[in-house]
């Protein structure tokens, strides 16, 4: 007797379940929609905007005005001195850009250190491991939004303060030779700004910490430098104030150690590359 054995039927009605699908990885566009929900989702970041663009504009009208009222009290020379560079300095400044480069450095600052903070930073990590990505997201976002701000206080202040200095014949217009230089530097200061403020907030992670470094950087050190001694000029001209300063200048202006425009926008874009390497890449290499 020969003896043949059978498979086991299956029972009917019976199917056997697929393998569960391996769950997709977010793109980088998911990540960069997931940065923009967030910072809009703070009602600070729409007010720190409209109030910070207002007081912007007021510190040049204000500074404006001033001079449209004294204007009839200048000498000749003066008054001959005073376009292109001071008309262009009335439009944006060091006031208005102290406020800009506080507001946007604390902006970046926070988008980073306040994550470490609540300790939602890990929850993103561990739904996202590609950890640079999630920080190459934020510095998009970040630097659109400060983007944003610059445009509407460097836009908003140049259009109320050469309409003031129009009525003494002294006003600028875009068209003028270096104008729109100027105006993009006053504009990207504001990212440069918060770049500066996550590279640091990256490293340090502590508010205060993060943002006292950032302000020094960016406002205290030029305040110790300058161009009067070789050594000196070589510190000050890689710094974006110094360079923001030297974009300003519509007109040449004796100088001990001049610069060129150009070499004042390698600084602008040597700092925001490095600001955005540092905050992109130093997540690797520490521990949450």
């Amino acid at each position: 007797m020969t003896l043949t054995s059978t498979a086991p039927a299956t029972p009917t009605g019976t199917s056997r379940k697929p393998d569960p699908e391996p769950t997709p990885r977010a793109r980088f566009t998911d990540l960069v929609a997931s940065e923009w929900i967030k910072v809009w989702s703070l009602r600070s970041t729409a007010w720190t905007i409209a109030v910070g663009t207002l007081a912007i504009i007021g510190f040049n009208v204000f500074t404006t005005y001033d001079d449209y009222s004294n204007w009839p009290a200048w000498s000749a020379q003066e008054k001959a001195d005073f376009a292109p560079n001071w008309a262009m300095l009335d439009s944006f400044t060091d006031a208005a850009l102290l406020c800009l480069l506080l507001i946007a450095s604390a902006m970046g600052a926070l988008s980073v250190v306040g994550e470490y903070t609540t300790g939602q930073i890990r929850t993103t990590f561990t739904a996202v491991p590609n950890r640079s990505a999630v920080m190459a997201a934020k510095v998009v976002v970040v630097g659109v939004v400060t983007t944003g701000l610059g445009l509407l206080a460097a836009g908003g202040s140049f259009w109320s303060t050469q309409a003031i200095l129009s009525a003494r014949h002294t006003g600028l217009s875009l068209t003028d030779p270096g104008v729109l230089s100027a105006l993009a530097a006053c504009v990207l200061a504001a990212p440069l700004a918060a770049l500066v403020g996550m590279a640091v907030g990256t490293i340090i992670r502590s508010s205060a910490a993060t943002m006292g470094t950032s302000f020094a950087l960016l406002l205290l050190v030029p305040m110790g430098v300058s161009d009067d001694r070789y050594s000196s000029a070589v510190i000050d001209h890689t710094l974006p104030y110094s360079a923001w300063t030297r974009l300003m200048q519509l007109a040449d202006k004796p100088a001990h150690y001049p610069w060129s425009a150009e070499g004042a926008w390698s600084v602008y874009a040597v700092w925001a590359v490095v600001a955005a390497a540092i905050t992109i890449f130093a997540v690797k290499r520490r521990d949450q």
